[in-house]
């Protein structure tokens, strides 16, 4: 059974950094693109990063350069980084594996097979 199980999120203030982690299981993803989607109460399931197998990363939010992807293919995991946390990034974060290979493709949730359970994120002002 294929799984990927989330870990980290929580309570933060504002203008700290978390690191959410994405473990898979089951089978290999290094073939996989891995990717970190979010979803804000009442919003649509956002894309904010992803990491295809060849290890270019393609980021999605407007300010790429508070998030950071990264992959372990040892591991089978993926984490997200993320620096100087605004309220506004208060959501549900989910990891994504697909077989995925554009950037175009890559910000459709749809595109991906599996999925983490999700993990809050809680930006306190």
């Amino acid at each position: 059974q294929v799984q990927l199980v989330q870990s980290g999120g929580g309570l933060v203030q504002a203008g700290g950094s978390l690191r959410l982690s994405c473990v898979a299981s089951g089978q290999t993803f290094s073939g996989y693109a891995m990717a970190w989607f979010r979803q804000a109460p009442g919003k649509d399931r956002e894309f904010v990063a992803v990491q295809f197998a060849s290890g270019n990363a393609y980021y999605g939010v407007s300010e790429e350069v508070r998030f950071r992807i990264s992959r372990d293919n040892r591991k089978d995991s993926v984490d997200l980084e993320i620096d100087s946390l605004r309220p506004e990034d208060t959501a549900v974060y989910y990891c994504a594996g697909g077989r995925v290979r554009r950037p175009a493709d890559s910000v459709r949730p749809t595109s991906y097979t599996y999925w983490g359970q999700g993990t809050q994120v809680t930006v306190s002002a």
